[in-house]
C-alpha cells in the first residue's frame, strides 16, 4: 500500500476508532518503551573508563538507592550525567579520578581488593569513614572531599530528573486554573493581610 493511500484511509476513519482505554494506552506505551530499549545502543562513557563507570554507577546507587518511591541514581541516569559533567567541567576531572583511585586504594589497604570486589559491609566501613566530614579522621581528608563532591553531584543529577522531581513530590512548575491568594491561616501566621 502506498503511503498516500494509507493516509487517506486513516484520515477518513472516524476519530472514535482512535480512542484507547487506559490499559490499551499503557500497554502501547510499554511496548514503545521496550522497542526503544531493544534498539537503543548502550551508553559509552566519554570520560570514565569502563571500570570507573561501573564504580561510579555502584557508588551513585549507594548514595541514592532504589526504594518504594523511586528508582536508584543509575535508574535516573546519574552516572551518564556525571560523565557529561566531567567533559563539561574539566576542572573536576582530576578530583573525580583521584577520588575513585583513593577509594580503590583504601579498599586495597583494608581488604586487599578494590571497591567493586568488596562485600557490602566492607564498602560501608570505608564509606562510613568519609561520609561524615565532622567525624572523619584527618587522614581521610582526601576521601571526605571526594565523597562530599560525589554525593553532591549524585544529588544534583538525580533531583533534576523527572524521577527525582517526582520523588520529591515537587508541586511547582504546574499551571493553576484559579489562584485564590494566600490562605488566611498563612497570612495570619505571617502577620500580613491583603488590606
Amino acid at each position: 500500500m502506498k503511503r498516500r493511500d494509507l493516509l487517506k484511509i486513516l484520515l477518513a476513519a472516524p476519530a472514535a476508532t482512535f480512542s484507547w482505554t487506559e490499559s490499551e494506552a499503557a500497554q502501547a506505551a510499554a511496548s514503545a518503551q521496550a522497542a526503544r530499549a531493544a534498539t537503543a545502543k548502550p551508553f559509552v562513557p566519554q570520560f570514565f573508563t569502563a571500570t570507573e563507570f561501573k564504580l561510579v554507577t555502584t557508588l551513585a546507587d549507594i548514595v541514592i538507592p532504589k526504594d518504594e518511591r523511586s528508582g536508584s541514581a543509575s535508574d535516573a541516569g546519574v552516572p551518564e550525567f556525571m560523565d557529561f559533567m566531567m567533559i563539561d567541567q574539566p576542572a573536576r576531572q582530576v578530583a573525580m579520578r583521584g577520588g575513585l583511585a583513593w577509594l580503590d586504594h583504601e579498599c586495597q589497604l583494608r581488604f586487599d581488593k578494590v571497591f567493586l570486589d568488596c562485600v557490602e559491609t566492607q564498602r560501608t566501613a570505608v564509606l562510613d569513614d568519609i561520609a561524615w566530614p565532622a567525624k572523619a579522621k584527618p587522614e581521610f581528608a582526601h576521601g571526605v572531599a571526594f565523597f562530599t563532591s560525589f554525593r553532591d553531584l549524585t544529588a544534583a543529577g538525580f533531583w533534576t530528573t523527572r524521577m527525582g522531581i517526582d520523588d520529591l513530590q515537587y508541586m511547582g512548575n504546574r499551571s493553576v486554573a484559579r489562584w485564590n491568594g494566600c490562605p488566611d491561616a498563612a497570612l495570619k501566621k505571617l502577620g500580613v493581610s491583603y488590606d
